[in-house]
C-alpha cells in the first residue's frame, strides 16, 4: 500500500480555467451582494458586542464543538457534541469505530483553537496556510482514517498530512485539475484572495470556498480544509469571535449546499454569464445562498443568546435542580452575576449569597462539578461555561438532542 504514486502527471491546465475568481464590478448581481455582505458584517459586529467577555468567551467554546459536528456530519461522520466534550476530557468510546470519530472531532477543535488564537491570521486563503490546516487536522487522525479506497480498483492510498495529492481524482462529475497542476492554480488562487480588502473578502469567502474545492489540492479532507478556510476568513474580516459558524448552517441545508457548488462547477452559458471559462451566474447565486447562510446563523445565535431569555433559561434549570437536592439554594444568584459581569471575582460570592465562605466555596464546588462555571486557578475569578449536556435546556435548536 504505496503512500501515492511517483512523479505528479501535470496536464499543463492553464489557470485561467477557474475564472472569474470574483463577482467582477459589471454583474448584476454586485450591488445585492455587496448590501448582503455589509448586512452580515453589521449584525456579526453588533452581535459581539452585545455580549460580556465572559459570555462571549463560554459561547466560543460551545460553538467550537459545534462547528466541529456540524462539519464532521456534512462529511457523513456523526459525532454529538456531548461525545466531542468527553473526547476533550480523554473520555473515549470502547467501540473502536466511535473513539476514531471522537478522535477525529478532537482534531477539528484542535485545529479550530489554533485558528481562533489567531495561528492562522492574515493567511487562511494561502497555499501555505491550506497546507497547515491539513497538516494540523490529519496529523492528529488515527492512523485507520487516513486512507482513502480508490473507488474503481479498491486499491487503498494513504492521506499524507498537509502535502497536496500526487494523483488525479475524480470528485461526483468533477474532475479536478492534474496533480502537477496544483501548484500554479494555489498560486493564482493566493494572488487573488489572499490580498482583498476586508469588505472584498467578505463577498470573496464564498467564491474562495467553491474555487478550493474545485481544485481538490488533497488526497481527503479537502471539504474541512474548505469550512475551517471559510471560518478563518470571516474570523479575521468580520472579528467574529468564533460565536457563530457556517457550518451550521450549510449542514441544515445540506442538498443546497451540494447543488450550488455542482452549479459552480458548469462552463459559462453565454456572454451574458460572465467573461470567464466557468459561469458567473453560478458564483453569484452561491454567493448569495454563502452570505444568508451566514446572515441566518449569526441572527439564529443572537436570538438564542438574547440576555433576558438564555437568564430565564439557565434560572429555570438552576432553580429545578436546587428544587431536586442537586444544586444548593441561591446558585442561581452566582450565574446571575456571572451572566451580568462577564465573570466573578472568588472573594465576592460569600456577600452576593449572604453566606459564609465555607457555604460559598460549597456553592462554587457544586456548580464546578457540573461543569457550568470555571477558572484559570484557584485564584481566579469565575466565568460561564456552556456544557454539551446542558445545551437543549440552556440553547435549544444549537444542534440535535443526544439520543443514545
Amino acid at each position: 500500500m504505496n503512500t501515492d504514486i511517483s512523479g505528479a502527471t501535470d496536464r499543463h491546465e492553464m489557470v485561467s480555467l477557474m475564472e472569474p475568481l470574483l463577482i467582477s464590478d459589471s454583474s448584476r448581481h454586485r450591488g445585492d451582494l455587496t448590501d448582503l455582505a455589509f448586512e452580515l458584517a453589521t449584525h456579526s459586529a453588533g452581535f459581539r458586542r452585545s455580549l460580556p467577555e465572559g459570555v462571549l468567551r463560554a459561547l466560543s467554546d460551545l460553538v467550537r464543538a459545534m462547528n466541529c459536528y456540524y462539519s464532521n456530519l456534512i462529511e457523513g461522520h456523526d459525532t454529538h457534541p456531548v461525545d466531542i466534550e468527553r473526547a476533550l476530557k480523554n473520555d473515549y468510546s470502547a467501540d473502536a469505530q466511535k473513539r476514531n470519530l471522537q478522535l477525529e472531532a478532537k482534531a477539528h477543535i484542535a485545529v479550530q483553537q489554533w485558528i481562533d488564537d489567531g495561528g492562522l491570521r492574515g493567511r487562511a486563503a494561502t497555499g501555505a496556510g491550506l497546507c497547515e490546516i491539513h497538516r494540523r487536522f490529519c496529523e492528529l487522525l488515527p492512523d485507520d482514517m487516513l486512507w482513502v479506497e480508490e473507488p474503481n480498483t479498491s486499491e487503498r492510498r494513504r492521506v499524507v498530512p498537509g502535502k497536496l495529492r500526487q494523483r488525479d481524482v475524480k470528485v461526483g462529475q468533477h474532475i479536478p485539475v492534474s496533480p502537477g497542476a496544483l501548484p500554479r492554480f494555489l498560486e493564482r488562487f493566493e494572488s487573488v484572495y489572499g490580498n482583498l480588502g476586508k469588505s472584498e473578502t467578505i463577498m470573496a469567502s464564498a467564491a474562495a470556498h467553491h474555487r478550493l474545492l474545485w481544485i481538490h489540492p488533497f488526497l481527503d479532507g479537502n471539504g474541512r480544509v474548505a469550512r475551517l478556510m471559510s471560518y478563518a476568513m470571516l474570523l479575521d474580516t468580520l472579528d467574529t469571535g468564533g460565536i457563530w459558524s457556517i457550518a451550521r448552517g450549510l449542514a441544515r441545508n445540506s442538498r443546497s449546499y451540494q447543488s450550488h457548488l455542482a452549479a459552480c462547477d458548469r462552463l459559462r452559458r453565454s456572454d451574458l454569464d460572465g467573461r470567464g471559462n466557468m459561469s458567473e451566474e453560478g458564483l453569484a447565486t452561491f454567493t448569495r445562498f454563502f452570505l444568508e447562510t451566514c446572515l441566518d446563523q449569526v441572527k439564529f445565535m443572537e436570538e438564542l443568546v438574547q440576555p433576558d431569555r438564555l437568564q430565564s433559561r439557565i434560572l429555570l434549570w438552576v432553580e429545578e435542580e436546587a428544587r431536586a437536592g442537586v444544586l444548593p439554594a441561591k446558585a442561581g444568584s452566582i450565574l446571575e452575576a456571572i451572566l451580568y459581569r462577564g465573570e466573578l471575582p472568588r472573594g465576592e460570592v460569600a456577600s452576593i449569597l449572604g453566606a459564609s465562605d465555607r457555604h460559598a466555596r460549597r456553592v462554587v464546588a457544586s456548580l464546578s462539578e457540573h461543569g457550568v462555571i470555571a477558572s484559570e486557578s484557584t485564584r481566579a475569578p469565575l466565568r460561564l461555561t456552556f456544557p454539551a449536556k446542558l445545551a437543549s435546556r440552556w440553547m435549544p435548536g444549537l444542534f440535535p438532542e443526544q439520543t443514545r
